[in-house]
C-alpha cells in the first residue's frame, strides 16, 4: 500500500503462466495492469501492494490471509462499494478500487 511504504516491485510470474488478456483497473486513482480472470488481491498481490485495508480501531493493516473469502482481511472498496473481499472478485477493466480505511464509506 502506497500511504505505508510497503509496495514492492512487480511480483508477478513471467514465465509459464497463462493469462487472459491485459486490462487497466484503477487502485485509489492510479492505473494499474491486471489480467482478465485474476482476482482483485491478485492483482494487488502481483503488484506489491500487502495491505488493502486498515482496521477501523487501531488503523493496523490487513491484506490477503486466507485466499478464499472466509476471514474478511481482504476487504476493499470495488466501484464505490466497501467491505468487497478483494480474493472473490475478479478484475474486469475500468474498475476502480481503493484501499479501505476502517469500515469503508458507508458501512
Amino acid at each position: 500500500m502506497r500511504t505505508t511504504g510497503n509496495r514492492k516491485a512487480d511480483l508477478r510470474l513471467t514465465s509459464g503462466v497463462r493469462r487472459g488478456r491485459k486490462i487497466t483497473i484503477f487502485v485509489d486513482g492510479r492505473p494499474l495492469t491486471a489480467f482478465l480472470g485474476e482476482s482483485v488481491a491478485a492483482a494487488l498481490l502481483a503488484e506489491g501492494y500487502l495491505a488493502f485495508r486498515h482496521t477501523a480501531r487501531r488503523g493496523e493493516p490487513r491484506g490477503l490471509f486466507c485466499g478464499m473469502g472466509i476471514c474478511f482481511d481482504c476487504l476493499v472498496v470495488v466501484d464505490g462499494r466497501p467491505g468487497r473481499r478483494a480474493c472473490m472478485i475478479e478484475v474486469r477493466d475500468g474498475m476502480q478500487v481503493e484501499l479501505q480505511q476502517g469500515w469503508g464509506v458507508d458501512a
